[in-house]
């Protein structure tokens, strides 16, 4: 259970006192937030402590508390922390009444006990539920994968209805029935055929959510091709908690693994990978160890690069890219309609096969795992994959560069982004830097951009964007027209100022003007852009626009 009013309320070391609302203290906090504004609800998401000294109240005006316990309420704030001995020496009368009459719980908070501290005790518990879902989501895996090796998919079943405390139900290619559990769930689950049916019709992996009279059910389609091979239904009596979903989850995976047994080795591979990969997102590399084993263990113990490939809009890649990816590939992997044209092959599958055949080749392991319209590799830093990576880009530049009309060519058909060496531990940097050298990438129109690239040198080759020659064309556009009616030069004199750090003396001696006419000048243009040049963003933002503009004046 998440932390509640009442646990803060019993926790010894707080010594909160409850003054309002004693009958809503079951409710679950989701955060503990400071604040002394007057309207605190624009920064509210609902379901927070809300811990204020009345520094801007008038807290013993009773309209005035009214309407402020109100918004609270209305914004879904679950409880009031008042410190006392700050600005009032007790909990004014007229905040009491207000949070008695809305029903918000209202606690006393003694002069010695800072709201750091109840915020440290709500961040704990709210950590302590975090880490009991995710130790009870590990234990019901491990439970369910026993059982799905020992008893197959109906020990699995009977497994994962005791862990979610409700039932589940297996489904064939054609949405009939093929287990239950336990027993008296089979009727239930046959009058879902038709729901299972709808799901089928959609492309794997597909969810679906039937809200009955008598439970909640959750669908979930199994396999790894674009059409299901079959479906789960789990059913329970109210929503899913976090550790049942994890054994939802983990279920999905073992039962899709068990059917697709006979065609799915390399389906499983791609399954660990993402859970592999998700725990090193998440911060649990030591788990993430445990999952890869053997088949995965070995690149975590290395610097590894991170690489994020995104298809682009072109639909298939083109003849010119066949032919450069051949020798990779093999020509029936890349083979086409004689004569050229448009041939049959997905880049970033290709991709896959081009880096995972190098890692063969050398006995590496790496990681490719699809996500989306895109695709996460981990490959060894400065091993053949890696390598196969820079390879393939290449290919990508040399297949538009001999495409039979380069004007026409486009897009690459696949673009990338590549992080730094890094570690298990810095994953999800590794990831961040992957994601940012992949915008990158599109911007500047390469086949792939390294981290490295994008974190050295200078910010100013970043402002040569459209959008951003377009912003600084219209913060400036005001100053230019006045310049343009020769009553003075206001861009130039931004220009000197700035770059004089607002220095008077010096930006007057460089533009040969007196000081008292630059100030003259700058005050125009405060008039004329309506900002005030005391503000560090206005500054920097004229300045960035500057920037961006020089090569067009």
């Amino acid at each position: 259970m998440p932390p509640t009013l009442a646990s803060l309320v019993h926790h010894s070391a707080l010594r909160l006192t409850v003054r309002a609302g004693e009958e809503h203290l079951d409710r679950a906090v989701r955060w503990a937030h400071a604040s002394e504004l007057a309207d605190p609800v624009p920064y509210m998401e609902g379901g927070e402590l809300l811990l204020i000294t009345a520094l801007k109240l008038d807290a013993e005006n009773p309209e005035a508390m009214t309407r402020y316990v109100k918004r609270l309420v209305g914004a879904g704030v679950v409880g009031l922390g008042f410190a006392v001995g700050v600005h009032y020496k007790e909990v004014p009368k007229a905040l009491v009444d207000a949070a008695t009459t809305e029903g918000l719980p209202l606690l006393e908070v003694p002069r010695r006990t800072p709201f750091l501290a109840i915020s440290k005790a709500v961040s704990a518990a709210i950590a302590a539920e975090q880490y009991r879902a995710v130790t009870a989501g590990f234990a019901a895996q491990r439970e369910l994968t026993k059982q799905a090796l020992g008893a197959g998919p109906e020990g699995l079943l009977s497994a994962l209805a005791t862990q979610v405390d409700g039932w589940a139900a297996l489904y064939d290619a054609s949405g009939a029935v093929v287990a239950t559990a336990p027993e008296w769930s089979t009727r239930r689950a046959g009058r879902l055929t038709e729901d299972v049916e709808r799901l089928r019709e959609r492309p794997a992996p597909a969810a679906a959510v039937v809200a009955g009279t008598e439970d909640r059910v959750e669908l979930h389609s199994l396999g790894t091709g674009r059409r299901p091979r079959a479906a789960l239904a789990v059913g329970t009596a109210a929503n899913l908690g976090t550790a049942q979903r994890y054994a939802v989850h983990a279920a999905i995976s073992l039962l899709t693994l068990t059917m697709e047994r006979s065609r799915s080795l390399h389906a499983a591979e791609l399954r660990i990978g993402a859970a592999v990969l998700r725990m090193l997102l998440a911060n649990e590399p030591d788990h993430a160890r445990a999952v890869a084993g053997d088949l995965y263990g070995g690149l975590l113990d290395a610097p590894y690069r991170m690489v994020i490939a995104e298809a682009t809009s072109a639909a298939s890649a083109s003849r010119a890219l066949a032919d450069v990816l051949a020798p990779s590939l093999g020509r029936s992997a890349v083979a086409g309609p004689a004569g050229g044209g448009t041939v049959n092959i997905d880049p970033l599958e290709a991709l896959v096969d081009v880096v995972e055949s190098a890692a063969a080749r050398s006995g590496e392991a790496v990681l490719a795992v699809p996500e989306g319209g895109r695709l996460v590799l981990l490959v060894g830093d400065g091993g053949a994959a890696a390598d196969a990576c820079a390879g393939y880009a290449e290919a990508l530049e040399m297949a538009r560069g001999v495409a039979s009309d380069p004007a026409k060519a486009g897009d690459f058909a696949v673009v990338m982004g590549c992080s730094a060496p890094a570690g298990p531990v810095a994953a999800t940097t590794a990831y961040k830097q992957a994601q940012q050298a992949l915008s990158v990438a599109r911007r500047r129109g390469r086949a792939l951009v390294e981290h490295a690239e994008v974190a050295a040198g200078s910010v100013l080759p970043l402002l040569a964007d459209d959008a951003v020659r377009a912003f600084a064309d219209g913060l400036l556009r005001a100053l230019r027209e006045h310049d343009a009616t020769g009553r003075g030069d206001l861009v130039a004199s931004l220009r000197a100022w700035l770059s004089r750090h607002g220095q008077w003396d010096a930006a007057a001696a460089d533009l040969g003007v007196h000081r008292h006419t630059l100030r003259y000048r700058m005050r125009r243009v405060e008039e004329i852009l309506g900002r005030s040049l005391d503000d560090p963003d206005v500054r920097m933002e004229l300045w960035l626009a500057l920037k961006a503009t020089s090569g067009t004046e």
